[in-house]
């Protein structure tokens, strides 16, 4: 979602490589280019002009007119200005109390519906938590119906009592939640096409008479600078303690996560991160700024990795690179757990640096990706246990059965003998592969 504002955000920094220091005629020109950059991703024209006079007060500071790398100094500055704007640390769910109530609210098409369910995965993954979701749009239709479709997916019950009065649907799902030892409860809320006062009265009256320990506010982060105004609308009548960025995937630019912190005080709790009902990640100020800047992902990365693959398995794949004994049936279990992981071009962007090797534009295609695989499964157990008793014949019978040519095969060969080389030197030093 950052990739173009990273882009010019390099660019600006490379024009700082150039000069010897920091100067008020050339910090003019850099600063040209940060602001555009930040334009161009829709971050909010004040919050821009406030970001962009701190940056230039900082750069000319005495501390950086001494140094001798400035640009270096400038990316420090950079980085610490937009942790600013994002929230310098990453805010917590409530979790302390037995049962947590949680209430979602958002304007109707935020994506409420499935980040509830989301929300609801995540609680039990992560913190162990044994969710109750409740159905509290009784007015949109098929709203009850759709939320017991994913909460049966994910076998996560759902409490509904169809069109009943929503407070006294929380009432009773709070008593259930009780009597069957639910610790976290997540009431989903009706939504409309704009803030009404009819919409707010309901949820103030859920909050009035059951007391939220949280109040996040689902926004489609697509709508970009009006995004402001709902959360402002939404946070005068609610005490908001979150937001959750939905469709941060898509087709949007991002400046919604940079203005919203700064503008209303309320924290980004969670960003969505995928149509799938694992597609939530904890918005993390840190990792997202060096994500920004290039700085790469690796917490997010490993993380990844170990929600899809356990302990036991990690060690016995670091062992066996750490012998040199990594082989074929190895390297296919890891290629299905990196396909798993998501695109290896997200992967790559994950990776510090990869903006500066040219790994956040490799395109990557999914054919070349299912060769691979094909070629790997057309070999025997005791072919990929053993590379190297693969000579002609049988390279001629994987490449006819997998349907590509004998040179696929042997660079697929080649590559792996390379990879299983640069594996070995990394896994001897202090770096632990992750997956």
């Amino acid at each position: 979602m950052f990739e173009e504002l990273g882009d010019r955000l390099d660019k600006a920094l490379g024009k700082i490589k150039g000069y010897g220091s920091i100067t008020e005629d050339n910090i003019s020109d850099v600063l040209r280019e940060v602001r555009l950059a930040l334009l161009e991703a829709d971050v909010n024209y004040k919050v821009v002009k406030d970001f962009t006079n701190s940056v230039k007060e900082k750069a000319l500071g005495e501390e950086v007119k001494k140094s001798l790398k400035p640009d270096e100094v400038f990316l420090k500055i950079l980085k610490d200005e937009l942790l600013e704007l994002l929230g310098t640390d990453k805010v917590e769910l409530e979790m302390k109390k037995n049962p947590n109530l949680l209430m979602l609210v958002g304007l109707q098409g935020s994506g409420k519906t499935t980040t509830i369910g989301k929300l609801a995965n995540y609680l039990r993954k992560k913190h162990s938590k044994k969710p109750l979701i409740v159905a509290c749009d009784i007015y949109r239709p098929a709203a009850i119906e759709q939320l017991k479709t994913i909460g049966k997916s994910l076998n996560i019950p759902v409490f509904e009592e169809g069109k009943k009065n929503p407070v006294e649907i929380v009432k009773d799902a709070l008593e259930y939640a009780k009597e069957n030892k639910h610790d976290y409860v997540l009431v989903d809320t009706a939504g409309r096409l704009q803030i009404d006062e009819a919409l707010m009265d309901e949820l103030i009256n859920i909050n009035t008479e059951v007391k939220m320990d949280e109040i996040l506010l689902v926004l489609d982060s697509m709508i970009g600078q009006d995004a402001i105004n709902v959360i402002t609308g939404f946070n005068e009548k609610l005490p908001l303690t979150g937001v959750i960025l939905t469709k941060l995937d898509g087709d949007t630019r991002g400046g919604v996560a940079i203005s919203a912190r700064y503008l209303t005080n309320v924290p980004i709790k969670f960003i969505g991160t995928s149509e799938k009902l694992d597609g939530l990640e904890e918005f993390d100020p840190n990792r997202m700024v060096s994500r920004i800047l290039g700085m790469g992902d690796m917490m997010g990365l490993i993380e990844k990795a170990e929600s899809i693959m356990n302990e036991e398995e990690a060690e016995e794949s670091y062992k066996k690179m750490k012998k040199g004994k990594f082989d074929l049936e190895d390297f296919l279990k890891q290629f299905k757990t990196i396909k798993k992981l998501g695109s290896i071009e997200n992967i790559l962007k994950m990776i510090p640096g990869a903006r500066k090797m040219g790994l956040n534009n490799v395109q990557i295609d999914p054919k070349e990706v299912a060769k691979i695989e094909a070629i790997v499964l057309s070999m025997t157990p005791k072919e990929r246990r053993n590379p190297d008793i693969i000579k002609a014949s049988r390279k001629e019978r994987i490449a006819k059965g997998s349907g590509v040519t004998v040179q696929q095969v042997n660079k697929l060969l080649t590559q792996f003998e390379q990879s299983k080389k640069m594996m070995k030197m990394m896994s001897n030093g202090n770096y632990k592969m992750p997956f």
